[in-house]
């Protein structure tokens, strides 16, 4: 099968806040650090052999912002772990975005969305 995409990045001023907020949200959602760097982190499943996530510096130096529009939403196996994700992500600096619930997209689409402290917006997903 081919994959979806080999990575994606999300911008960060603060790695180190960042990395103890992405240690603690996407453990619920089965992902680990797997790349700890100067200037970035990688995230991935423990099974895949490559980092899919990277929280990084931007590479031009300027500070990271947001992208309007941009929402990265990570399968969560579980209700209880889209509730897990979202309490983790408040607990750790983050805001929310809209609380775990079901949502329109679908009659199983249980979804929770935050923002990270640098303002990047993210999702859990279960069985969307």
């Amino acid at each position: 099968m081919a994959e979806t995409f080999l990575y994606l990045t999300l911008g960060t001023n603060d790695l180190a806040r960042a990395t103890r907020f992405y240690d603690a949200v996407l453990a619920p959602l089965g992902l680990v650090r797997r790349a700890t760097k100067e200037t970035e982190v990688g995230y991935g499943h423990p099974d895949d052999r490559r980092a899919r996530l990277w929280i990084t510096l931007p590479f031009d130096g300027k500070p990271a912002t947001v992208g309007n529009g941009s929402m990265p939403a990570f399968p969560a196996p579980s209700p209880e772990a889209v509730r897990a994700f979202h309490a983790a992500a408040l607990a750790h600096g983050g805001t929310d975005e809209g609380e775990p619930g079901l949502r329109p997209y679908g009659p199983s689409f249980f979804a929770a969305y935050v923002r990270d402290p640098d303002g990047n917006k993210l999702s859990a997903v279960h069985g969307g």
